[in-house]
Parts: C-alpha cells; sequence; structure tokens
C-alpha cells in the first residue's frame, strides 16, 4: 500500500468514537466504519457539574454535583455476518462532592470509587459492508443504517444504606438504530432508542432500603459534522460536529407505586471537535449544556479524550 494511503487510513481511524459513559451523553460518529480488525484504545476524561437526580428517593432541595468520570474504553471492529461491525467495552471511575438541603440542613458527600462496567455492539445492516484495509480505501461512504446494543453491568460501588452511589445497582439495556449519510465533508447522524431497566432490589430509602422499578426512557440523538480534509489535507482528517438530544420517559416505582414527579424530559445542545495529530494518536474535546430538563440530566460536561488506534491483532 502507498505510504499517503497508509497515512490516510490512520487518520480516518482516529475519528472512531468511543462509547459514552453517562446514560444521555452525546456520541457522534457512533456508526462510523472502519476496516476489519481495527483497534482503538481511549482515555476519557469528564467533568460533570449541576443537579444530582436522587429519583424522588427523598425530599432533598437543591441537590448539586461537582465531579470527574476518567473512562477506558477499548474498541474493536469485526466482520458480522458479512457487515461491519464494532464492539466496545468501557470501564469509568468516579470521583465527586455532593450538597443538598434536607429538612432544612445542608448536607455534603464525597464519593470516589468504580462506576459500571458497559459494553456496545454496533453492526452496520445497510451501506457499511465488513473490509479489508484495500477494500475501505476504495470505499466511500454514502448512506449507513445501523443498529447496536448497549448494556450496563451493576458492577459498580454501591451502598443501599447510603443515597448517593455510583453504581445504578441494575442491569440497563439500550437497543438502537442509527442512520448516517454523507454528503461530500458534510456528515448527518440520527440515532433513536430506549433504555430499559430492571430492578434494583436495594433502592435507598427510609427507614430501610426497599425494591425500585424504572420505567424505560426513549431518546432522540443528533449530529451534524464536518470533515477538515480540505483544510488540513487528506493526512489530517479532523472534524468538528454540533450535538443534540431528547429523552422522555423513566417514572421510579416503590411497590409499585410510580411517582409522577420522576417523570424526565429533557434535551442538550453541545460540540465536538477531534484533531488526529500522529498516524495513530488523536484528542477530542467535547462541551455540551442543558437545554430544557423536568426532570434529571440539567448539568454541565465537558470531555477530553486521548486515542490511540492501529490495525491488526497486535500492537
Amino acid at each position: 500500500m502507498p505510504t499517503l494511503d497508509k497515512l490516510r487510513l490512520y487518520a480516518i481511524l482516529s475519528f472512531c468514537g468511543a462509547t459514552s459513559l453517562m446514560a444521555q451523553d452525546l456520541a457522534p460518529r457512533a456508526y462510523f466504519v472502519t476496516p476489519i480488525h481495527s483497534n482503538a484504545v481511549v482515555l476519557t476524561w469528564s467533568f460533570y457539574h449541576g443537579q444530582a437526580d436522587f429519583s424522588g428517593a427523598v425530599p432533598i432541595e437543591g441537590a448539586t454535583g461537582t465531579y470527574s468520570v476518567p473512562v477506558f474504553t477499548y474498541v474493536h471492529s469485526l466482520n458480522f455476518f458479512g457487515r461491519s461491525a464494532n464492539f466496545a467495552a468501557s470501564l469509568p471511575y468516579g470521583v465527586g462532592n455532593f450538597r443538598g438541603t434536607v429538612l432544612g440542613a445542608e448536607k455534603r458527600a464525597y464519593r470516589s470509587g468504580l462506576m459500571d462496567f458497559s459494553a456496545r455492539l454496533s453492526v452496520n445492516l445497510l451501506g457499511g459492508p465488513a473490509m479489508d484495509v484495500e477494500q475501505y480505501l476504495k470505499w466511500k461512504q454514502k448512506r449507513i443504517l445501523g443498529a447496536s446494543l448497549k448494556v450496563v453491568a451493576p458492577t459498580g460501588q454501591y451502598d443501599p444504606t447510603k443515597l448517593i452511589n455510583w453504581s445504578i445497582n441494575r442491569w440497563a439495556f439500550k437497543p438502537e438504530l442509527g442512520y448516517s449519510e454523507r454528503w461530500g465533508n458534510w456528515v448527518l447522524d440520527a440515532y433513536g432508542g430506549v433504555w430499559l431497566y430492571t430492578t434494583n432490589p436495594e433502592r435507598f430509602h427510609i427507614p430501610f432500603p426497599v425494591p425500585q422499578t424504572q420505567a424505560p426512557v426513549g431518546s432522540l440523538e443528533g449530529h451534524f459534522s464536518y470533515d477538515f480534509s480540505a483544510v488540513m489535507g487528506r493526512r489530517m482528517r479532523g472534524w468538528a460536529s454540533l450535538d443534540g438530544n431528547f429523552w422522555w420517559g423513566g417514572i421510579a416505582s416503590v411497590f409499585g407505586i410510580p411517582n409522577p414527579n420522576t417523570k424526565q424530559t429533557s434535551s442538550r445542545l453541545g460540540a465536538t471537535i477531534s484533531i488526529p495529530y500522529t498516524k495513530h494518536q488523536s484528542v477530542k474535546v467535547a462541551y455540551s449544556d442543558t437545554t430544557y430538563s423536568r426532570f434529571g440530566g440539567n448539568y454541565h460536561n465537558l470531555q477530553i479524550a486521548w486515542q490511540y488506534s492501529w490495525i491488526g491483532k497486535h500492537w
């Protein structure tokens, strides 16, 4: 393969995105196609500040949190019955401070510990066949239709006698359909999915923990991005995007009695920029903020990620 094509391929790999940590984070180019046996290691630092959501468990007023979440993610592309597919696994760790007013008294809490492990499998059903390196360099994206399943396992730090925990203490599943279309340097992405939750057997409750269920949460997400290949050259294909989402539902219930005050209806807007600086490495910066929040999801988020990517079974 010519040297120019190798550099171009590594530049393309540098904007293969990692899975999102938080349930409603924004993830541009989630169905991006890469050659089979492509790999990426991503180290992400996320900073959050804003409303703390306690699912109506206790009468807390003005609850806020300021916390950082470093995340380790591994991404691998594969051939899934002739279609391009990606598998990603993420392990986050949370460190943060929380405060709120309970019955007129201000309370503070500090938490540090592992958060829940997550894994995601995505498959491009239309417009994204499985390709080796040579085939991929001749391929041009037009329209892609994909599907994915994300699973969150309750492996994080959890204590039912404490209100604030890093784990949700239940399994969560998100099936999703994704659409992507390219016009020259412009790319439009749109996703629609739903979060499904199992029962939390020991939700914090006064005077003792109780089982809690949560209704499904529907989500819509969109991204409009631009490749900088015309400006930076084919060897360094960075990109930038405008991001937005909307989600609703998620009413929490205890003993089968729903709490309508916990119904979520929220949306976020943000922007992302990704810059590759070597054939293997890239840096991505993203910021998003709440545009509307009825309950939950009212926070500022800044993300900085470093990615190392390569092709093959070895480094």
